[in-house]
């Protein structure tokens, strides 16, 4: 398969990518994304958007997704480490709620596919942390959807070392748990 591999998870339609690294004494070179390659893995979406962000050690961002707009997202590290995390939000999902995680970074340069539908969030490992990611629809600003990031009935096992001071936005903190949002699509 290209320059790529491809680990399928336990909730369908996650996918770990490990692309090939090709070193030598200079440094190294991998290609990031190839359509070509990406569509022999059966990701054939078309993205729209780049986005990256910086964090600093104990940033937790998330679990966010847009409601009308929902977005498959292809995320990486480029410098730091991250515990990255997806929930799966698909109505009829056998995985409703359930979520899954993988450890991105710098160094191990793997990237995440997360599908349209899925809650996404991740918290930084590293004392600093550079995020990118690819994104299948335009960020619409009042289309932003959230879960409780410690909710009980998701019960995410974020690997927080003991001591580490955990900094979220606002909203991160306002966020309703999985229940909230079963409840609130129910009245729609």
């Amino acid at each position: 398969m290209g320059k790529i591999t491809v680990e399928t998870c336990e909730i369908e339609g996650l996918k770990i990518i490990t692309p090939q690294v090709f070193g030598d004494n200079r440094g190294y070179f991998m290609e990031t994304y190839n359509y070509n390659d990406f569509a022999e893995a059966g990701i054939t979406e078309k993205f729209v958007q780049d986005n990256q962000s910086a964090s600093k050690k104990g940033v937790l961002r998330g679990l966010h997704f847009q409601k009308e707009f929902p977005q498959d997202k292809l995320v990486r590290v480029v410098n730091g480490e991250v515990f990255d995390v997806a929930v799966d939000l698909r109505e009829g999902s056998k995985t409703f709620g359930k979520w899954f995680g993988v450890l991105l970074s710098a160094e191990n340069k793997k990237q995440f596919f997360i599908p349209k539908n899925f809650a996404h969030g991740f918290v930084v490992l590293s004392d600093y942390a550079e995020f990118c990611y690819k994104c299948t629809d335009f960020y619409h600003p009042n289309d932003e959807g959230g879960l409780l990031w410690n909710d009980p009935e998701i019960g995410v096992e974020w690997p927080i070392p003991e001591g580490m001071e955990l900094t979220l936005s606002d909203k991160d903190q306002l966020w309703g748990g999985i229940s909230a949002y079963v409840e609130s699509k129910k009245q729609k």
